[in-house]
């Protein structure tokens, strides 16, 4: 069965940020992703991961001005130098953290511009940022994400993830397969998972129910058959990632909701 990380910027919202890792030990996690750790030091955060036995699998790049509504800088011409600052303090908690992915947001699509026109931007950058994580020993990961939840993003397709990383040609360039993103732009989850993690270019994957993102053993995709389907094709092909529960609890913030909402996952941790 896969190992299974715990989103902590979505999952235990009934807690406090560094509080979340105590509860997702406490209900049999044993490794945690979120999406960005820049609001506390990384000497805090380590604490809290060596305290719980937990492991660190994957966090964001810095993605621009999250509150004003940006969501990467990767694809944008002319913020390189920020990309770059912000991919070097990434690496830096990385290195605090011992984890081994740092997930690059490609942005959003400017108005009056073309995906074709920012590709070589988006490619330079991330052949960048992949030479840098090298050095370093981690790997990057791109994310194809629907449209509905992030409308104009930049990169939405498994197809198009992957030959961007083909043409980018880093070893260490991988792509994050969400199967929730992927139900909805494309469907055929399965298929897409004996297609491609075979290629070596899957470095993570990440679940949720379709279509309200809840837990998921609610919504239209079978995960327990999906689950099945990774470990056969991780068992031809050697593959021993994580795959991040990036899921909003049905209960909200409700104390104990997450904990309530984690039937789906007994016998899996």
């Amino acid at each position: 069965m896969p190992r299974f990380a715990a989103n902590l910027s979505m999952l235990y919202n009934e807690h406090a940020f560094l509080d979340r890792f105590a509860a997702a030990a406490a209900d049999g996690f044993k490794g945690v992703e979120y999406l960005f750790p820049y609001d506390f030091p990384a000497a805090e955060i380590a604490k809290r991961l060596k305290d719980n036995g937990l492991q660190q699998v994957l966090f964001n790049a810095p993605p621009g001005d999250w509150a004003a509504g940006e969501r990467g800088l990767a694809c944008l011409p002319g913020r390189e130098a920020e990309f770059r600052d912000g991919f070097a303090r990434a690496l830096d908690y990385a290195a605090a953290l011992d984890c081994p992915r740092i997930h690059v947001m490609a942005g959003l699509l400017p108005a009056g511009q073309t995906r074709e026109a920012l590709r070589p931007t988006y490619i330079d950058n991330l052949r960048w940022a992949a030479e840098q994580a090298a050095k370093a020993g981690r790997n990057v990961l791109i994310e194809p994400i629907n449209t509905r939840n992030i409308p104009g993003f930049f990169l939405n397709r498994q197809d198009d993830a992957h030959a961007v990383v083909q043409a980018a040609g880093a070893p260490n360039l991988q792509v994050q397969f969400d199967l929730y993103h992927c139900q909805i732009v494309e469907g055929d989850v399965a298929m897409k998972i004996r297609q491609y993690l075979p290629t070596g270019r899957v470095g993570h994957f990440q679940i949720a129910g379709v279509p309200e993102r809840h837990e998921p053993d609610v919504g239209e995709l079978n995960h327990p058959y999906l689950f099945s389907v990774i470990d056969e094709v991780a068992a031809q092909c050697g593959w021993q990632g994580w795959v991040g529960c990036e899921y909003l609890p049905a209960r909200g913030a409700v104390p104990g909701g997450t904990t309530e909402g984690l039937g789906w996952a007994r016998g899996l941790l």
